[in-house]
């Protein structure tokens, strides 16, 4: 695996940038990062066992809804694969993965434990770079990394009891067009790859209502047997004291391919006043630049 040594621009650190081969400079994705914008990303092949790209895929962003994963599988987890899950908890746990639904998420949030949900998936999952948020009454402060968000989707899918995989993984690749609050969560993942694909979105000071109405158009693809984000109740092991909770942040996280072969990450902060339809932009523009990148190093 070929690792090359960066320096950011403005950046004192050095970062790592994984390949596993040499990329044409007009395939490199980075090119897609704006320099008034920060982002991470990795893809993960299920086949080989090896990250095929990432790029400061250890920095911590806060979660927005992308933490919504973790709920469901905390949920999951502590009651085990013999529990029936409730009417009442089925009608939240669906349209939180299916079409982010905040509201539902928050009902959980609480009911679950507040905080100590992430605390839990941290130590379960051995997760590096994700820690509960410091105000406990944002879920969406969560703080994680591209690196712990593979990890999330690996375990998922490669450890996690059948029945749980089935039931998240099942949700997500019935993943709505439109978001419960009226937001086309389209961007991204599902935007770029075609095929078989399972996603879930986060997005996070972009205000509450969307630019426009978003039309449901999207066809679930496949199926498997089986507290507000931003407000007092919604969306700080390490600390998650740093992570920057103004800008707007936008993420893409799924998998594609056969057997939900690889997974991607995209993780994105933009500068405060950027809309949702530029965020969106760049972030698809990022996602197919890393899945080309991607396809070339295949």
């Amino acid at each position: 695996m070929k690792k090359i040594r960066l320096l950011a621009a403005g950046v004192t650190a050095a970062v790592t940038a994984t390949f596993l081969a040499p990329l044409p400079a007009n395939a490199d994705p980075r090119a897609e990062i704006a320099s008034d914008a920060q982002a991470a990303f990795a893809v993960f092949d299920r086949k080989t066992g090896r990250t095929t790209i990432a790029w400061d895929e250890h920095k911590q962003y806060r979660s927005a809804s992308v933490v919504k994963i973790l709920i469901a599988l905390d949920y999951l987890e502590k009651r085990g694969p013999d529990a029936e899950i409730p009417q009442a908890d089925l009608v939240r746990l669906e349209p939180m993965l299916r079409s982010s639904d905040d509201n539902a998420a928050s009902e959980l949030w609480v009911q679950e434990g507040w905080e100590k949900i992430v605390e839990r998936m941290v130590v379960k999952l051995g997760l590096e770079d994700t820690a509960p948020p410091v105000n406990v009454g944002f879920w969406g402060y969560t703080a994680l990394s591209a690196a712990d968000v593979v990890k999330i989707y690996r375990y998922v899918l490669d450890q996690a009891h059948p029945k749980f995989r089935d039931f998240i993984m099942g949700n997500l690749h019935q993943a709505t067009k439109c978001a419960t609050d009226g937001f086309d969560q389209s961007f991204g993942l599902p935007s770029v790859v075609h095929g078989e694909v399972a996603y879930k979105q986060g997005w996070s000071r972009f205000g509450d209502t969307p630019p426009r109405p978003c039309v449901e158009s999207r066809k679930p693809q496949k199926t498997y047997p089986g507290v507000a984000k931003d407000g007092p109740v919604g969306e700080g092991l390490r600390s998650a004291a740093d992570v920057d909770l103004t800008r707007p942040a936008m993420h893409t996280t799924g998998t594609y391919g056969r057997h939900d072969r690889k997974i991607m990450v995209v993780l994105t902060l933009e500068p405060v006043g950027t809309t949702w339809d530029v965020s969106a932009d760049r972030i698809t523009r990022l996602t197919r630049a890393v899945h080309l990148a991607d396809r070339i190093l295949d």
